[in-house]
Protein backbone atom coordinates (compact mmCIF):
# COMPACT_ATOMS: atom_id res chain seq x y z
CA UNK A 1 0.00 0.00 0.00
CA UNK A 2 1.25 3.07 -0.96
CA UNK A 3 1.97 5.55 1.91
CA UNK A 4 1.23 9.05 1.07
CA UNK A 5 4.61 11.74 2.42
CA UNK A 6 1.86 14.25 4.12
CA UNK A 7 0.36 11.68 6.16
CA UNK A 8 -3.26 11.69 4.39
CA UNK A 9 -5.33 9.05 3.85
CA UNK A 10 -5.81 8.46 0.03
CA UNK A 11 -9.30 10.40 -0.43
CA UNK A 12 -8.13 13.08 1.95
CA UNK A 13 -7.34 17.01 0.38
CA UNK A 14 -4.82 18.61 1.68
CA UNK A 15 -5.89 21.87 4.08
CA UNK A 16 -7.37 24.49 1.11
CA UNK A 17 -7.02 28.03 2.17
CA UNK A 18 -8.35 31.03 0.13
CA UNK A 19 -7.22 34.42 1.02
CA UNK A 20 -9.28 37.44 -0.41
CA UNK A 21 -8.40 40.38 -1.48
CA UNK A 22 -4.32 39.85 -1.61
CA UNK A 23 -3.47 42.52 -4.35
CA UNK A 24 -4.09 46.00 -3.63
CA UNK A 25 -4.96 47.04 -7.37
CA UNK A 26 -6.76 44.73 -9.33
CA UNK A 27 -10.61 44.18 -9.12
CA UNK A 28 -10.49 41.01 -7.43
CA UNK A 29 -7.63 38.80 -6.01
CA UNK A 30 -7.21 36.05 -3.97
CA UNK A 31 -4.05 33.75 -2.73
CA UNK A 32 -4.72 30.11 -2.64
CA UNK A 33 -2.46 27.96 -1.36
CA UNK A 34 -2.95 23.44 -0.75
CA UNK A 35 -0.22 22.07 1.09
CA UNK A 36 2.95 23.37 -0.17
CA UNK A 37 1.64 25.00 -3.80
CA UNK A 38 0.86 28.45 -3.38
CA UNK A 39 -0.85 30.86 -6.43
CA UNK A 40 -1.86 34.53 -6.31
CA UNK A 41 -4.85 34.93 -9.09
CA UNK A 42 -6.49 38.04 -9.62
CA UNK A 43 -8.66 39.64 -11.82
CA UNK A 44 -8.89 42.99 -13.73
CA UNK A 45 -11.39 44.79 -15.49
CA UNK A 46 -10.73 46.24 -19.36
CA UNK A 47 -13.71 47.82 -20.42
CA UNK A 48 -12.98 46.86 -24.25
CA UNK A 49 -13.56 43.09 -25.32
CA UNK A 50 -11.83 41.48 -28.72
CA UNK A 51 -12.11 42.92 -31.88
CA UNK A 52 -13.93 40.00 -33.08
CA UNK A 53 -16.63 40.97 -30.21
CA UNK A 54 -16.89 44.84 -31.32
CA UNK A 55 -20.31 45.99 -31.98
CA UNK A 56 -22.14 42.63 -30.03
CA UNK A 57 -23.40 43.17 -26.36
CA UNK A 58 -21.05 40.35 -24.98
CA UNK A 59 -17.72 40.54 -22.74
CA UNK A 60 -15.26 37.74 -22.61
CA UNK A 61 -13.02 36.39 -19.69
CA UNK A 62 -9.05 35.43 -20.57
CA UNK A 63 -6.34 34.54 -18.76
CA UNK A 64 -3.04 34.32 -17.97
CA UNK A 65 -0.71 31.41 -16.23
CA UNK A 66 2.66 31.30 -15.22
CA UNK A 67 5.15 29.88 -12.83
CA UNK A 68 7.99 32.48 -10.99
CA UNK A 69 11.29 31.44 -11.19
CA UNK A 70 11.70 30.05 -7.72
CA UNK A 71 8.56 27.89 -7.69
CA UNK A 72 9.95 24.67 -8.09
CA UNK A 73 13.33 22.63 -7.09
CA UNK A 74 14.64 24.11 -10.72
CA UNK A 75 14.68 27.68 -11.65
CA UNK A 76 11.81 28.26 -13.67
CA UNK A 77 12.48 30.23 -17.01
CA UNK A 78 10.49 33.19 -16.00
CA UNK A 79 7.94 33.79 -19.14
CA UNK A 80 8.51 35.79 -22.16
CA UNK A 81 5.61 36.72 -24.34
CA UNK A 82 6.09 33.92 -26.25
CA UNK A 83 4.51 31.53 -24.34
CA UNK A 84 5.11 27.26 -24.35
CA UNK A 85 3.23 25.22 -25.68
CA UNK A 86 1.78 23.56 -22.39
CA UNK A 87 1.64 26.82 -20.87
CA UNK A 88 -0.58 28.38 -23.92
CA UNK A 89 -2.66 25.19 -23.56
CA UNK A 90 -3.19 25.45 -19.48
CA UNK A 91 -4.51 29.15 -20.35
CA UNK A 92 -6.87 28.33 -22.52
CA UNK A 93 -8.21 25.57 -20.19
CA UNK A 94 -8.16 28.60 -17.39
CA UNK A 95 -10.46 30.63 -19.99
CA UNK A 96 -12.85 27.68 -20.29
CA UNK A 97 -13.60 26.91 -17.26
CA UNK A 98 -14.63 30.14 -15.94
CA UNK A 99 -16.38 30.83 -18.79
CA UNK A 100 -18.63 28.11 -18.24
CA UNK A 101 -18.89 29.90 -15.30
CA UNK A 102 -20.74 33.54 -16.24
CA UNK A 103 -23.31 34.91 -18.63
CA UNK A 104 -21.28 37.02 -20.67
CA UNK A 105 -24.08 38.84 -21.73
CA UNK A 106 -24.33 40.41 -18.64
CA UNK A 107 -20.53 41.46 -18.79
CA UNK A 108 -21.31 44.72 -21.27
CA UNK A 109 -18.70 45.46 -23.39
CA UNK A 110 -15.79 44.84 -21.25
CA UNK A 111 -13.10 42.09 -20.56
CA UNK A 112 -11.76 40.66 -17.28
CA UNK A 113 -8.44 39.20 -17.79
CA UNK A 114 -7.57 36.37 -15.27
CA UNK A 115 -4.27 35.98 -13.99
CA UNK A 116 -2.52 33.08 -12.18
CA UNK A 117 1.01 32.97 -10.73
CA UNK A 118 2.38 30.14 -8.93
CA UNK A 119 4.41 31.47 -6.06
CA UNK A 120 4.98 27.45 -5.64
CA UNK A 121 4.22 24.38 -7.02
CA UNK A 122 4.19 20.96 -5.27
CA UNK A 123 0.76 19.37 -7.88
CA UNK A 124 -2.20 20.83 -8.65
CA UNK A 125 -1.46 23.95 -9.55
CA UNK A 126 -3.53 23.90 -12.85
CA UNK A 127 -6.87 22.73 -10.37
CA UNK A 128 -6.00 25.69 -7.79
CA UNK A 129 -5.29 27.95 -10.90
CA UNK A 130 -9.19 27.16 -11.72
CA UNK A 131 -10.33 27.17 -8.27
CA UNK A 132 -8.63 30.40 -7.00
CA UNK A 133 -9.65 31.93 -10.12
CA UNK A 134 -13.11 31.73 -10.08
CA UNK A 135 -12.46 33.55 -6.57
CA UNK A 136 -10.92 36.13 -8.42
CA UNK A 137 -13.40 36.73 -10.94
CA UNK A 138 -16.42 36.29 -8.03
CA UNK A 139 -14.89 39.42 -6.70
CA UNK A 140 -14.48 41.37 -9.48
CA UNK A 141 -17.90 40.87 -10.81
CA UNK A 142 -18.94 42.41 -7.06
CA UNK A 143 -17.01 45.38 -7.64
CA UNK A 144 -19.07 45.60 -10.68
CA UNK A 145 -22.44 45.60 -9.13
CA UNK A 146 -21.36 47.50 -6.32
CA UNK A 147 -20.53 50.34 -9.08
CA UNK A 148 -23.54 49.62 -11.00
CA UNK A 149 -21.27 49.36 -13.83
CA UNK A 150 -23.54 46.33 -14.29
CA UNK A 151 -27.30 45.85 -13.19
CA UNK A 152 -27.28 41.89 -12.71
CA UNK A 153 -24.75 39.13 -11.23
CA UNK A 154 -23.32 37.37 -14.00
CA UNK A 155 -21.52 34.41 -12.48
CA UNK A 156 -24.36 31.62 -13.14
CA UNK A 157 -22.01 29.08 -11.50
CA UNK A 158 -19.64 28.24 -9.18
CA UNK A 159 -16.37 26.02 -10.70
CA UNK A 160 -13.40 24.14 -8.91
CA UNK A 161 -11.21 21.52 -9.88
CA UNK A 162 -9.04 18.56 -8.23
CA UNK A 163 -6.34 16.08 -9.54
CA UNK A 164 -7.40 12.16 -8.78
CA UNK A 165 -4.73 9.51 -9.88
CA UNK A 166 -3.90 5.94 -8.96
CA UNK A 167 -0.94 5.00 -7.52
CA UNK A 168 0.14 0.95 -6.73
CA UNK A 169 -3.45 0.18 -8.14
CA UNK A 170 -4.75 2.55 -5.38
CA UNK A 171 -6.73 6.01 -5.86
CA UNK A 172 -5.64 8.80 -4.98
CA UNK A 173 -7.21 12.51 -4.30
CA UNK A 174 -4.92 15.42 -4.85
CA UNK A 175 -2.25 14.61 -5.54
CA UNK A 176 1.17 16.32 -4.76
CA UNK A 177 4.32 16.17 -7.32
CA UNK A 178 5.66 13.65 -6.06
CA UNK A 179 2.42 11.81 -6.27
CA UNK A 180 2.04 12.86 -9.37
CA UNK A 181 5.22 12.09 -11.01
CA UNK A 182 5.00 8.61 -9.91
CA UNK A 183 0.91 8.10 -10.89
CA UNK A 184 -0.13 5.20 -13.43
CA UNK A 185 -3.43 7.34 -14.25
CA UNK A 186 -3.38 11.19 -13.50
CA UNK A 187 -6.34 13.33 -13.87
CA UNK A 188 -7.33 16.54 -13.42
CA UNK A 189 -11.12 17.44 -13.24
CA UNK A 190 -13.38 20.54 -12.94
CA UNK A 191 -17.29 21.00 -11.97
CA UNK A 192 -19.78 23.41 -11.14
CA UNK A 193 -21.46 23.61 -8.49
CA UNK A 194 -24.75 20.88 -9.83
CA UNK A 195 -21.50 18.73 -10.06
CA UNK A 196 -21.59 18.47 -13.72
CA UNK A 197 -18.54 18.23 -16.06
CA UNK A 198 -16.61 21.41 -16.95
CA UNK A 199 -13.41 20.06 -18.20
CA UNK A 200 -11.54 16.40 -17.32
CA UNK A 201 -8.53 15.89 -18.77
CA UNK A 202 -6.74 12.40 -17.78
CA UNK A 203 -3.99 10.18 -18.92
CA UNK A 204 -2.65 6.71 -18.47
CA UNK A 205 0.88 6.45 -17.91
CA UNK A 206 2.66 3.30 -19.30
CA UNK A 207 -0.44 1.14 -19.77
CA UNK A 208 -4.12 1.90 -20.32
CA UNK A 209 -6.75 1.87 -17.80
CA UNK A 210 -10.87 0.24 -17.61
CA UNK A 211 -13.42 2.54 -17.90
CA UNK A 212 -14.99 1.20 -14.88
CA UNK A 213 -11.96 2.97 -13.15
CA UNK A 214 -12.63 6.37 -15.09
CA UNK A 215 -16.14 6.60 -13.41
CA UNK A 216 -14.97 5.96 -9.59
CA UNK A 217 -12.31 8.43 -10.30
CA UNK A 218 -14.61 10.42 -11.43
CA UNK A 219 -16.90 9.95 -8.50
CA UNK A 220 -13.79 10.47 -6.03
CA UNK A 221 -13.40 13.80 -7.57
CA UNK A 222 -16.98 14.62 -6.91
CA UNK A 223 -16.43 14.66 -3.41
CA UNK A 224 -13.37 16.37 -3.23
CA UNK A 225 -15.01 18.85 -5.38
CA UNK A 226 -18.05 19.47 -3.54
CA UNK A 227 -16.14 20.11 -0.28
CA UNK A 228 -13.96 22.65 -2.40
CA UNK A 229 -17.06 24.47 -3.18
CA UNK A 230 -17.84 25.08 0.18
CA UNK A 231 -14.82 26.56 1.01
CA UNK A 232 -15.51 28.81 -1.71
CA UNK A 233 -18.43 29.93 -0.78
CA UNK A 234 -17.43 30.19 2.57
CA UNK A 235 -14.88 33.00 1.91
CA UNK A 236 -16.85 34.65 -0.88
CA UNK A 237 -19.84 34.81 1.95
CA UNK A 238 -22.27 33.17 -0.76
CA UNK A 239 -25.46 31.89 0.17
Amino acid sequence: MFKRGDGRSPLELRTLNIQMGYLKYPEGSCLIEAGNTRIVCSATVDNRVPHWLKDINQGWVTAEYGMLPGSTQERVVRPTMRSSGRIYELQRMIGRALRASIDLTALGQRTILIDCDVLQADGGTRTLSVTGAFCALYAASQFLLSRSFITSQPMNSIVAGVSVGVIEGEIMLDLTYEEDSRAEVDMNTFMNEKLELVEIQGTAEGKAFPCEALQEMVEVAKKGISHIIQIQKSVLQME
